[in-house]
């Protein structure tokens, strides 16, 4: 007879939602389990935010080397070794593993079952002969890379983001599909480490973030030698003798470009397969698991969280929800999760980070705003360390309630966080415009832009003539 273990919360998926939740909820008191089919930590840990950011960090490494002379220093970059920066990106990973290992978890008192689980009954999932039966459930398995349907793809040698890192050698010519976050960082990261990159969009790169912004990036990338095709559709790919050849159609006119090898970008597909989620009247389709306000599925008694839950897919929304879930699950308190304050960054250089509404969308919902800028090249840190690409650009309405915020510049990925306090926090753009920043920060570009909204009545022709009089009086 299979084993039955009978749990407080039953968590699916060791990515960094459901470790999240269960050690919240272990710590906290709740007899929680834990389910992984693969390797512990998740996408983001093995696949995706660490090793990207390690390899991009490599990257910038040996372009700093590039660009030291406009610093007076003579240094020649004379090569780079894949293998060690292979070794660097594994490296990174490694020192992370620990805090998500099965180990620290049963440490914490969480029983970790290695398998996948297949939903048999509405309260129950069954993991390799063990039945587990469980007050809640948290479905928390992540997405992976979505495989688009190209004639000739599945004869064809690609990578994805599981394994573009097992590279331990530069691509002569890699050709990336995708010119989404994940296309344009690894787009980057490749080209600064030496080899020949193209990158091919169906649409404009960086489709999601303010295309003001985004151009800045644009521009970047194509000094630095990023051939960007955009606009263009993938018709088929081929093995070749140079490694692979991609047939694009660009305003009906057919191309090949060859390249040694080949990165699929193209977009992520949430991790259903497998579970029975119709067993466990769950409901779903291709963007995810529905789930309403508190995280709740169809099936009252078990949430989704993180990527495999509809809607936004990154590793601190998947952080966020377990906190939501914790309150529901455990404190039987009716949170409800709210994205209005969530960030986002696109780690390339410059870095890319919004939060918030954008320009069309608050347009959209608002009508009449007001839009603050600030430029990088009028700061005197950026000009100092001669990172002067960079733009700030905040949305607020003509009374002064923050909407949205986006940055391009270097350290976005950091200045963001004072403008999702910001609306997090419901302040107002007086209050960002009266911050005191230190000088010479960064920083001060949010301080100028917030105080940009008062320059018109500031230094109007009527504060003149106040001032004017009351000057009369001594």
């Amino acid at each position: 007879m299979s084993e039955i273990i009978k749990t407080d919360i039953c968590v699916i998926g060791g990515g960094s939602g459901g470790l999240s939740v269960a050690a919240g909820a272990s710590q906290m008191g709740a007899d929680v389990v834990l389910v992984e089919k693969d390797k512990m930590g998740g996408d983001c840990l093995n696949y995706g935010c660490v090793p990207s950011k390690a390899l991009l960090a490599a990257g910038h490494a040996a372009q700093a080397v590039r660009d030291a002379g406009a610093f007076g220093i003579d240094v020649t970059l004379n090569g780079i070794t894949h293998q060690a920066v292979h070794d660097h990106v594994k490296g990174v990973i490694a020192g992370i593993e620990p805090h998500d290992s099965v180990e620290r978890f049963e440490g914490l008192g969480v029983r970790v079952l290695k398998g996948a689980a297949v939903f048999t009954s509405p309260q129950e999932i069954e993991v390799d002969g063990t039945r587990v039966q469980a007050k809640r459930f948290v479905i928390a398995t992540g997405s992976r890379a979505m495989i688009p349907p190209i004639e000739g793809l599945t004869e064809t040698p690609f990578y994805t983001n599981e394994t573009i890192f097992d590279l331990t050698e530069t691509p002569k010519h890699l050709i990336v599909i995708g010119g989404g976050p994940i296309g344009i960082e690894m787009a980057q990261a490749h080209r600064h480490l030496g080899a020949e990159v193209s990158v091919l969009e169906m649409a404009s790169i960086m489709p999601k973030d303010d295309p003001e912004l985004v151009d800045i990036v644009r521009l970047r990338l194509q000094s630095e030698g990023v051939n960007l095709h955009e606009g263009v559709k993938v018709v088929s790919v081929e093995k070749s003798s140079e490694g692979v050849s991609v047939t694009i159609d660009r305003d009906g006119a057919e191309e090949v470009i060859t390249g040694s090898h080949l990165l699929i970008a193209a977009g992520r597909q949430v991790n259903v397969d497998g579970m029975a989620l119709k067993a466990a009247q769950v409901g779903f389709d291709d963007r995810g698991i529905k789930v309403d306000g508190r995280l709740r599925t169809t099936n009252k008694k078990i949430f989704a969280i993180g990527d495999v839950a509809s809607g936004f897919q990154f590793t601190h929304k998947a952080g966020y929800d377990a906190g939501v879930v914790i309150k529901n699950a455990l404190f039987k308190l009716p949170a409800k999760a709210d994205y209005s304050a969530l960030p986002w960054v696109t780690y390339c250089a410059p870095e890319l980070a919004s939060v918030g509404l954008n320009e069309e969308a608050a347009r959209k919902a608002h009508g009449e705003i007001r839009i603050l800028r600030w430029p990088f090249s009028e700061n005197d840190r950026a000009r100092a360390e001669r990172v002067t690409d960079g733009l700030i650009k905040v949305i607020t309405t003509p009374k002064g309630k923050i909407l949205g915020a986006a940055i391009v510049g270097a350290h976005a990925g950091e200045l963001i966080g004072v403008w999702t306090l910001a609306i997090t926090k419901k302040l107002k753009i007086g209050d960002m415009a009266s911050m005191i920043a230190p000088y010479p920060t960064l920083g001060e570009v949010s301080k100028r832009a917030a105080g940009s909204f008062f320059t018109p009545s500031l230094f109007s022709e009527k504060t003149k003539k106040l001032v004017r009089f009351l000057l009369k009086f001594g």
